[in-house]
């Protein structure tokens, strides 16, 4: 059976580009306040239809997906759970999820989970949409107790269908996680931008005499100002606590340099290149053999969520995922497919400390 239509709300950088990425396997059904924005997304293929409304695009989808600013996120989310078949998963791709998750009430967030694919592009707007842009992208999943399982299997399968690994972790870990490498980046970036902007020993511009280092550690700065405004405010909590850590870090260099300390800016500097090449090769890690584990699930709400989460807080990755749900308030089978034989063996530990029975299975004859 061929899979529903898919709606999209929102059809800029990040919207067009799943709507890319889609195309051609199903209808992609696109709603934006923007009519040149929607025009453009017909054009170059990204939707197969437009819709006047956020209620006319949810109409007979299977999913509803959200890539819009994240002051707009709850709102919309909350017409597309009206609108929707009850049967029809929403979810969106904002960069901030405790607050939009805690916003929602129980019975929304049956249907409603959070994402966020870490990707993006300098350059906004439908126009630089690309097929590509989630492929091998980390997209977060951050489902409350209360998601369906079925929505769950759902949204990952789609997740993967476009290319991108998903994994799912607490709505406010996430937040905690994107302060750290995603926002307080940002903030020092345009912080360094502007000091230098604003500096001129002896009359000599400092921005003119940047090297390439400088110009790489201050790519983000100034990328789309009314969109990481948005950011930094949804999760200023986080943001604010990894800026007060920071400002902790500068003030021990600060001191070591006025003590003259070299032993410790030696180890400070050391430590950052050894975690440095440990980012290196976390990111040049390559796909790997898998193996299968299978789990017996109880009939309700809330155990594919806490598995997957336990999983992914561990950093084992779920390459794929097939639910069997057994009888009404029986058990069903959840089969997961992780990166290897010791990812299996460590996943089965995992999930049985949860009070779950969870075996290794052989790997699948192929079709």
């Amino acid at each position: 059976m061929s899979p529903g239509p898919v709606a999209i709300v929102g059809v800029g950088l990040m919207g067009g580009s799943l709507g890319l990425a889609l195309a051609g396997g199903r209808e992609v059904v696109g709603a934006d306040p923007d009519p040149e924005a929607l025009r453009t997304a017909l054009r170059m293929g990204a939707l197969t239809r437009a819709a006047a409304t956020v209620e006319e695009a949810a109409e007979g989808a299977e999913a509803v997906i959200l890539a819009a600013p994240v002051p707009a996120l709850e709102g919309l989310a909350r017409r597309a759970l009206a609108a929707a078949s009850d049967d029809c998963l929403v979810t969106d791709l904002g960069s901030a999820k405790a607050a939009l998750l805690g916003a929602l009430a129980s019975g929304e967030r049956e249907r409603f989970i959070g994402g966020h694919p870490v990707c993006g592009a300098e350059r906004t707007g439908v126009a630089f949409a690309r097929r590509d842009l989630f492929r091998g992208a980390t997209w977060f999943l951050t489902p409350g107790a209360e998601a369906r399982p079925d929505l769950f299997e759902r949204l990952h399968g789609l997740v993967g269908s476009v290319g991108a690994r998903p994994v799912a972790i607490d709505a406010g870990v996430h937040d905690r996680l994107m302060a750290l490498v995603s926002h307080l980046p940002h903030v020092l970036a345009g912080a360094l931008v502007n000091q230098a902007a604003a500096t001129a020993p002896e009359g000599r511009e400092a921005l003119r005499s940047a090297g390439p280092s400088f110009g790489d550690l201050t790519r983000v700065a100034g990328s789309n100002p009314p969109l990481w405004a948005d950011i930094l405010l949804a999760n200023r909590e986080a943001v604010l606590a990894a800026l007060d850590d920071y400002a902790g870090s500068l003030e021990r260099v600060g001191d070591a340099l006025r003590a003259g300390d070299r032993d410790w800016l030696l180890g400070f500097i050391g430590e950052a290149a050894g975690a440095r090449a440990r980012l290196r090769a976390a990111q040049d890690d390559g796909p790997a053999e898998t193996a299968r584990l299978v789990v017996a699930i109880p009939d309700r709400p809330g155990a594919i969520s806490e598995i997957a989460t336990a999983l992914g807080h561990a950093h084992i990755n779920i390459e794929d995922l097939h639910l069997r749900p057994g009888p009404p308030g029986g058990e069903g089978e959840l089969e997961l497919v992780v990166a290897g034989p010791d990812a299996a063996r460590e996943a089965v530990r995992l999930v049985e400390e949860r009070g779950y029975r969870a075996r290794e299975a052989p790997e699948a004859p192929p079709a």
